[in-house]
């Protein structure tokens, strides 16, 4: 299902929406096309035509609450990573906690890593110290609004860079 970027009235990103829910809101008058498929893709009715939004904008501004939060999910891990193991580099499968929540670890963007299912195996329950091995990149919490936007099914569609670049900080 295609996804269209969904801005607040100010231009921040908020979330992605299906391609459905996008031309509703559009037609319903509640959000304005601020950028069109690149393919030049068209929806047609019998009675209108409409060319394929990329990029929708909210008329009314809508408050955010617990903006500055970024959920720990599965996948906002992976992306902060870059898909690699934090112990040895190769393409990592798993999460792992850096100290195991057997010895007290949290669930936290700090205690958790990418890691490999053979580097997740054999770390276990053991600490980093135990096994001698360090991280390649100290874990950090990720910053920037456009974080919100990975649990949402986030394509990486080129022509939201603009939206987006200017609200990652």
């Amino acid at each position: 299902m295609r996804q269209v970027l969904l801005l607040n009235a100010t231009y921040e990103p908020l979330t992605t929406l299906s391609l459905h829910r996008a031309v509703v809101l559009v037609l319903r008058e509640k959000a304005e096309v601020v950028h069109h498929d690149g393919r030049g893709a068209m929806l047609r009715s019998a009675t209108m035509t409409l060319l394929v939004p990329s990029v929708i904008r909210l008329r009314r501004y809508v408050r955010i609450p617990y903006r500055s939060r970024i959920p720990l999910t599965r996948a906002a891990l992976m992306r902060r990573d870059n898909y690699r193991c934090a112990y040895c580099g190769q393409r990592a499968e798993t999460i792992d906690h850096i100290v195991p929540r057997s010895r007290g670890g949290q669930h936290t963007w700090e205690n958790c890593v990418a890691s490999c299912a053979a580097c997740n195996h054999k770390k276990a329950d053991k600490l980093l110290e135990e096994l001698g091995w360090t991280l390649r990149v100290t874990p950090a919490v990720p910053r920037g609004a456009h974080w919100r936007l990975i649990g949402a099914q986030f394509d990486g569609d080129p022509q939201w860079a603009p939206y987006l670049n200017e609200w990652a900080a």
